[in-house]
Formats: C-alpha cells, sequence, structure tokens
C-alpha cells in the first residue's frame, strides 16, 4: 500500500500535464505536417513564405526585451542589495513588484493609453517644454511592445535576483568595500557572477512567457511586421488554417528552445 501512495498522490498531477499540455502538443505536431490528408512540409513552406519577416521580428524584440529585462533585474537587484539609501531602498522594494500583478492584457490597454501620439507621456513632455505638440509621436510600434514586456517582465526575474542577491555572503561585498571598490565594480565582479544561474533561469522564463503573449502585439503594434501569435489567431480566426497556425506554434516552441538549450549550455559550464 505504501508503494501505491507516491503514484496515487502525483497521478492528479500528470494526468493534467497528459490531457492539457502533452495531447495539445502532439495533436499540434501532427497537423503541422498534415497537408491535404499526406504528411508533408507544405503548412511550413507557406508559414515561411507568408510571415518570415514576423518570425525574425519576434524573436529580435523578445530577444531585445530579455537582455533589458535582465539589466533593469540587475540594477533594481544591486540598489536593493548595495544601496546605501534607506528609504530609497524601501520604495523601491515596495514599488518595483506591482507590475507583477497586472496581466498582460491590462497592460496593453494602459500603454494604449501612455504611448499614444496625445497620451500621456506626450502630453507631459509637452507640458514640460520638451517637446512640441506638432513633432509628437505616436509610440504604439516595436517600441511599445519593448516597454510593455519590459515593464511587465522585470518584477519577476528582479525578484529571484534580489534573492538570491540577499542570500550572498556580505563578507566579501565588506572586503570589496574596505578595498575601496565602488558598488558599480562590486555589483558587475562579485555580486553578478553568483547570480548568474538565478538570472538566467529568470531570463529564460520571462522568453518563454513574452513569446507567448498575444493581447500586447494585437493591441500595441496593429501593423506589420507582428509577432507569431498574433499571425496565429490571424490564420485560426480568418482562414480556420490549423496547419500553418501549428506550423507557426512549432516554430515558436522551436525558438523558446533556443533559449532553453542555452541556458542548459551555461549551467552545465558552470558545474563543470
Amino acid at each position: 500500500m505504501a508503494r501505491l501512495l507516491g503514484p496515487l498522490l502525483v497521478s492528479p498531477a500528470l494526468i493534467v500535464i497528459l490531457l492539457l499540455f502533452m495531447v495539445p502538443l502532439a495533436a499540434s505536431v501532427i497537423g503541422a505536417f498534415e497537408v491535404e490528408g499526406t504528411v508533408g512540409l507544405g503548412n511550413f513552406t507557406k508559414a515561411y513564405d507568408f510571415y518570415r519577416q514576423d518570425i525574425v521580428f519576434t524573436a529580435v524584440i523578445v530577444g531585445l526585451s530579455t537582455m533589458l529585462t535582465g539589466l533593469l533585474a540587475i540594477a533594481i537587484g544591486g540598489y536593493l542589495t548595495l544601496g546605501e539609501n534607506a528609504a530609497a531602498v524601501a520604495i523601491l522594494r515596495w514599488l518595483y513588484r506591482w507590475p507583477m500583478f497586472i496581466p498582460f492584457i491590462v497592460v496593453g490597454q494602459i500603454l494604449r493609453t501612455f504611448l499614444a501620439k496625445s497620451g500621456l507621456f506626450n502630453s507631459t513632455l509637452v507640458a514640460l517644454g520638451f517637446l512640441d505638440p506638432l513633432t509628437a509621436t505616436s509610440y504604439l510600434d516595436w517600441r511599445g511592445v519593448v516597454v510593455a514586456f519590459v515593464w511587465k517582465q522585470t518584477p519577476f526575474v528582479a525578484l529571484m535576483v534580489a534573492g538570491a542577491m540577499a542570500s550572498l555572503d556580505r563578507g566579501t561585498i565588506e572586503a570589496a568595500r574596505n578595498l575601496g571598490a565602488s558598488r558599480l565594480r562590486i555589483l558587475i565582479e562579485i555580486v553578478v557572477p553568483q547570480v548568474t544561474t538565478t538570472l538566467l533561469v529568470g531570463l529564460v522564463l520571462s522568453f518563454v512567457t513574452m513569446m507567448g503573449v498575444l493581447s500586447v502585439p494585437l493591441m500595441i503594434n496593429a501593423q506589420a511586421p507582428t509577432m507569431i501569435t498574433a499571425d496565429i489567431a490571424f490564420r485560426l480566426s480568418t482562414y480556420r488554417d490549423y496547419g500553418v497556425a501549428n506550423a507557426l506554434g512549432l516554430i515558436s516552441l522551436a525558438i523558446s528552445a533556443v533559449a532553453a538549450w542555452f541556458y542548459l549550455r551555461v549551467n552545465m559550464r558552470q558545474s563543470r
């Protein structure tokens, strides 16, 4: 009986994974290679011919957003760990987490209002005298998508990185301070190398999350090129073309797998 207790406890989770992940994934893989009752690469050829610019656009936008997210997460975690102004540290610790609790669809709607040509951002610059109303431009393009992704994902990665930094041995940090090292040098040369694994985990999870977001590109970047998720939605809603949609989904999976491979390679290198 004791031997059966373990499998019984994990069986609900395994059933959920099987029904909600493995079965749809298998159906998508099979559907991507089905072309009018035969097996072939026609769906991938059509996806490449129609959406190759969107595929490159997606990889670049998500990659850029991931890089900026990592830099901001390091800056936030570093200030929380090395900051000397107690009030500023307390305010930052309370403030930076809020975007974590805002859904992507709400983020898209907020930034549509904030980054529009007559939105709050341009209106503030005009009121401060930094911008002429006639030269104001809309940021509802790839820049708005990057801002949305970075603003939403930075708190998630920063929370992981700040926790890892807080658990470090303070002796090495204090020794570096006694030797006259600046806070920036301590952060780059001492703190960051010790939390690289945690940082990479957060960035890979953020990369995969951003690859699957639909609401932000639809609400902010209503022009070409756009992201693969918008192409999948368009292919399903307009043409009911599940073959090309499945092919685009597998292409997204392949791009995400590259990020996972990079993380595993770095992790194995550190382990050796």
